[in-house]
């Protein structure tokens, strides 16, 4: 950050580029509350950095893998009294930003306050996104930044088409990579106790075999 800020705090224009930046915000500020009052439940839709981002339909395959890992997910936290598990229209509302993730997961402490009524979601303990053409810049980059800024502990980026996971680990105040592969068995660090073989996400048949585990306690 300093590093960043070195060359304004030592320029003779740093009272410009402060009455330029304070500007920036007050327009994107305004953006915002536009972008709240213009979104309904049926649309999928993002802001970030002033920009508001409507979302593409999702793959056939996107939308399975979305529902192979909730089918998990949600069943084990329910069943081990863990927390919540939202997925898709949730809108993550951030210092900046406003995110629709494709599932996360909040503890116990943090799902106990959320309402029923509630419409903005603050930053969960796990966040899964699964990557597309149109996304995948936006994932990697300042979601991965935005994420870890506001501490969420675990990231997921699930890859379709090269049937892969990645798992980041929240390390001072940055993600450190945890897990990349297309087998094996992932475990949740934010979701105590989850684990989950890496072909139950992407393949139906098998996600049923886990979830029998799950509900069977094996």
């Amino acid at each position: 950050m300093e590093s960043i800020l070195e060359p304004l705090i030592n320029s003779p224009k740093l009272n410009e580029y402060v009455a330029e930046l304070q500007n920036r915000l007050f327009e994107e500020r305004d953006k915002r509350y536009a972008f709240y009052e213009s979104i309904s439940e049926d649309d999928k839709a993002e802001f970030i950095n002033g920009n508001v981002i409507m979302q593409s339909p999702a793959t056939a395959f996107h939308t399975s893998i979305v529902a192979n890992l909730v089918n998990l997910m949600r069943n084990y936290v329910h069943k081990q009294k863990l927390g919540e598990i939202f997925f898709e229209k949730a809108l993550v509302t951030l210092t900046r930003n406003d995110y629709e993730p494709d599932i996360i997961f909040y503890t116990s402490a943090k799902a106990n306050n959320i309402k029923p009524e509630q419409l903005k979601f603050p930053a969960p303990d796990l966040i899964v996104e699964v990557l597309s053409r149109s996304t995948e810049s936006i994932d990697r980059g300042v979601k991965f930044e935005d994420y870890a800024h506001h501490g969420v502990d675990e990231y997921w980026l699930v890859d379709p088409s090269k049937l892969l996971i990645e798992q980041y680990f929240l390390s001072n105040k940055n993600y450190q990579l945890n897990f990349k592969d297309t087998k094996g068995t992932i475990v949740s660090r934010a979701i105590t106790g989850f684990k989950t073989p890496v072909n139950a996400i992407f393949d139906s048949t098998e996600n049923q075999v886990e979830l029998r585990s799950i509900l069977l306690g094996n």
